[in-house]
């Protein structure tokens, strides 16, 4: 998120730098369910770091359907990144892809829907979908959730927005990708703060009781 402004084709050290930090963090958490992403849509060096490092997914862009994004034109890689999945040996390594992501304009796309997208995402083997707001920070429409979840059978995951505050609204996803909520004032770009992880922690295990 640091590195930018991001570009479609990230260098080799870019990959070589994420190998060094994921295998890291792997030996430091031995038994978490840990993924990788590289702005922008550098899918198939996501697939690389976590090959190497021990991951067990990643979360790709434009995995189906081609959109807008800030960084260029997105084109769908599904096909190309399952197949260098195989190639390299890594088809343990799941693939959650984001669909009608933050940060895009979706106008080459906006007769299809997201349960639409969702369902293509399906057919071409993604491992779950992501949802998101318009941006890093804003909520998830939890209407997009519930379409998604009713339309297909692969997990989906909120991949924005998400709050001590709004969490009710998305305790039918099947996973929370939270960043943006655990850093210092809530704002994306400021350090982890622990006691936002540790408050939101204990309130979803308030909920679960």
């Amino acid at each position: 998120m640091h590195d930018l402004p991001c570009t479609v084709c990230p260098g080799p050290e870019v990959t070589a730098a994420m190998t060094v930090i994921s295998a890291a963090v792997r030996q430091a958490c031995t038994h978490l369910a840990l993924g990788a992403q590289i702005l922008c849509a550098a899918n198939q060096q996501a697939i690389a770091v976590a090959l190497a490092a021990g991951l067990d997914f990643i979360r790709a862009e434009g995995f189906v359907f081609s959109h807008v994004a800030d960084e260029g034109i997105i084109n769908a890689c599904a096909g190309n990144l399952l197949r260098y999945r195989k190639q390299v040996g890594a088809e343990n390594i799941q693939v959650f892809a984001d669909i009608k992501k933050k940060h895009s304009a979706h106008a080459l796309t906006v007769d299809v829907s997201v349960a639409q997208t969702a369902l293509a995402a399906e057919l071409f083997l993604a491992d779950g979908v992501i949802l998101t707001g318009t941006a890093t920070g804003l909520p998830t429409d939890p209407q997009e959730l519930k379409e998604v979840k009713d339309t297909v059978k692969i997990p989906a995951l909120v991949g924005s927005g998400v709050t001590l505050e709004n969490v009710m609204n998305y305790l039918d996803a099947n996973a929370l990708i939270i960043g943006s909520h655990f850093k210092k004032e809530g704002y994306w770009a400021n350090a982890v703060d622990p006691n936002r992880v540790k408050k939101f922690m204990e309130h979803i295990r308030k909920l679960r009781e």
